[in-house]
């Protein structure tokens, strides 16, 4: 069982589809998208399944008051994302579930305790257009 730690502002800033203008919005749909993941089983970076229990989101700035969809457990950083996610993820490793962070700060890479999983923005958000709705 995996519980994915999402760094918010990361995966908001890895695609140039005009976040910049609205920073809490951009926020918010992908909050949105990212809820479908909850209780889903998804293929992961490596190939291996990933049956993610919890979906844990750390958010930071402008994006900070954002309501939490169902599904979606939010940590609004008080100061740096960084610091709040480092943070979180040691909280996290202790539990009996596998730690997948989904970032792609070297920096913040660097701080993340032993055990935790990596992977960059692309996987998460590959999968969460593979979930989207057909209109």
């Amino acid at each position: 069982m995996t519980v994915l730690l999402v760094d918010v502002a990361n995966a908001v800033g890895s695609r140039p589809d005009g976040w910049w203008r609205d920073r809490a919005g951009a926020t918010t749909r992908l909050l949105e998208r990212l809820a479908r993941l909850a209780g889903s089983q998804l293929t992961g970076p490596d190939g291996v399944p990933v049956p993610v229990v919890a979906l844990v989101a750390v958010v930071e700035g402008r994006a900070r008051d954002v309501d939490a969809p169902a599904g979606v457990r939010l940590v609004r950083a008080p100061g740096s994302g960084d610091d709040a996610l480092a943070a979180v993820a040691a909280e996290l490793i202790d539990g009996d579930d596998d730690l997948l962070v989904v970032t792609a700060d070297r920096g913040l890479r660097d701080r993340l305790p032993a055990g935790a999983r990596v992977t960059g923005p692309g996987w998460l958000l590959a999968a969460a257009d593979r979930s989207a709705p057909e209109d």
